[in-house]
């Protein structure tokens, strides 16, 4: 119960935070600039393409829709990182954590409802910007991709990762350091994810094997291709292009790896908090 009331308050504060209203702020104007955009273009080719095969106009619409959805993956990881990276270290920099470790709590009741209340506000924010650009690409085109919900809940799986690793930080490093080591991290699978897809495109196995050992190291570019090609159209799927996946397409091993991850991050983060001299 003490867990669940962490996680309320954990969101509650979050919700005041001005980088949250910013965010949400920044996610609107995206969707209404996303929306009208595709508009624009879907008119645009409709008056050019005259009687073109409705296929071709669904490889499109597919192609702008994993576009809009590249980038609210991105936005979700940077709230997951922006707005978690002090919620150890800077409490306990503050000394505000000593309020709570005052109290009749077990650390590991701390940690975890601060994960589970970031969580749930995390879904919220990927529920607004994933829906609302699904949302707008069906209204103006009647168009849903194959798998919307599979994709989307590997997009959430990938922003509880980078919240994970965020708090496994911040359980035993400063918040500067925390936040230097989790964008370092993010960084190198996001270079590494672009090494394999070009080295799966010119067929060379020593990219790819580099892009390989960078998402062992931060799986998050293996869940966004993943949930990439869940979404893409089957013609696509069937030539074997994307600029959004590879030939190379994360196993359900690699999905399992980054679920393992996930759990050692969190394990770690409460053991690491619950040793550490507050």
């Amino acid at each position: 119960m003490s867990t669940f009331t962490i996680a309320r308050l954990t969101f509650r504060e979050a919700s005041r935070r001005w980088i949250l209203w910013a965010a949400l702020l920044m996610g609107i104007l995206f969707l209404v600039i996303y929306s009208i955009g595709f508009y624009e273009i879907q008119k645009d080719m409709k008056q050019s393409a005259g009687s073109s095969p409705v296929l071709q106009f669904s490889e499109i619409y597919n192609f702008l829709m994993l576009a809009g959805l590249y980038a609210v993956n991105f936005l979700t990881i940077m709230m997951a990182v922006l707005t978690s990276v002090d919620t150890l270290s800077g409490e306990i920099a503050s000394g505000t954590i000593h309020t709570l470790v005052s109290k009749p709590l077990n650390r590991w009741e701390i940690v975890m409802g601060k994960w589970l209340g970031f969580s749930a506000m995390l879904l919220l924010y990927l529920l607004l910007m994933g829906g609302g650009v699904l949302s707008s690409v069906y209204l103006l085109s009647g168009y849903l991709p194959p798998n919307a919900l599979g994709g989307l809940a590997l997009m959430a799986l990938n922003a509880i990762l980078l919240l994970s690793v965020s708090l496994l930080g911040g359980s035993t490093l400063s918040t500067l350091a925390n936040g230097v080591m989790v964008f370092g991290l993010y960084g190198i699978a996001f270079i590494g994810g672009w090494i394999e897809q070009f080295g799966s495109l010119l067929n060379n196995q020593t990219a790819i094997n580099i892009g390989i050992f960078c998402s062992l190291i931060l799986p998050s570019e293996a869940l966004w291709k993943r949930a990439a090609y869940e979404m893409q159209s089957p013609v696509v799927a069937a030539l074997g292009f994307s600029p959004f996946t590879s030939n190379y397409v994360p196993s359900l091993a690699m999905l399992a790896y980054a679920g393992l991850f996930i759990l050692l991050a969190i394990y770690l983060a409460v053991r690491l908090f619950t040793r550490r001299d507050l």
